[in-house]
């Protein structure tokens, strides 16, 4: 049901939906493997984000999503149709951890936000271990994806979304197996990976060079 009716009616929707707000550049497509469990870690700048991976993303995907959203009328029923799942914020869920490593044991994909909670001002907050836990039980790769401008559609603490104009990007770095990767290496390469593909290290260069 979902594989052949629901997913292409969400693809298409979220086409138009993005053309029309964004529109959304995508990058780095061709380095998400098509089959296989596979976690993708983006970073959190807007409630919009969930749809702008989804939309870039090149395969079915699930979704692990703050547990207040499931208890919000109408949207709780709609992100469960579309394979979403709850985690509880602010401590290790277990539940939700099985999930998602019994999901990517099974070949499918899985989207995680692992700072844990949106960005207010779009920079890079730390990331949090439970990727990390994840991408290790289940021993599948982990590719990030970087998003860039997603805030320009639905600012934060905003609800309805609004023209972008341009400026919004999601860019997916290469896969790499976190097996073996000491804690501060694989948490340092995700947040290196963020800030490199959301294009806010080239940012921070620039902001430091001003100064200087």
């Amino acid at each position: 049901m979902f594989r052949w009716v629901l997913y292409p009616i969400g693809k298409t929707f979220l086409f138009f939906f993005l053309l029309l707000f964004g529109p959304v550049k995508v990058r780095g497509r061709g380095n998400v493997p098509r089959s296989g469990g596979l976690l993708v870690a983006a970073n959190h700048r807007s409630d919009c984000d969930p749809a702008v991976v989804g939309h870039a993303l090149p395969r079915p995907t699930y979704f692990m999503a703050k547990e207040e959203l499931f208890r919000v009328p109408v949207l709780g029923p709609i992100i469960r149709a579309f394979r979403a799942f709850p985690v509880k914020r602010g401590t290790p869920d277990r539940a939700a951890i099985r999930r998602a490593v019994e999901l990517l044991k099974h070949g499918e994909c899985v989207v995680m936000f692992p700072e844990g909670q949106l960005s207010e001002d779009g920079n890079l907050q730390p990331i949090l271990p439970g990727a990390l836990l994840i991408a290790r039980m289940a021993a599948v790769p982990v590719v990030c994806c970087g998003l860039r401008g997603t805030e320009r559609i639905i600012p934060f603490g905003r609800v309805l979304p609004r023209p972008a104009l341009g400026g919004v990007s999601a860019s997916f770095g290469e896969p790499r197996t976190l097996t073996g990767v000491g804690e501060s290496d694989a948490l340092g390469w995700i947040a290196a990976e963020f800030l490199r593909l959301s294009g806010q290290s080239e940012e921070h260069r620039r902001t430091q060079d001003a100064v200087k």
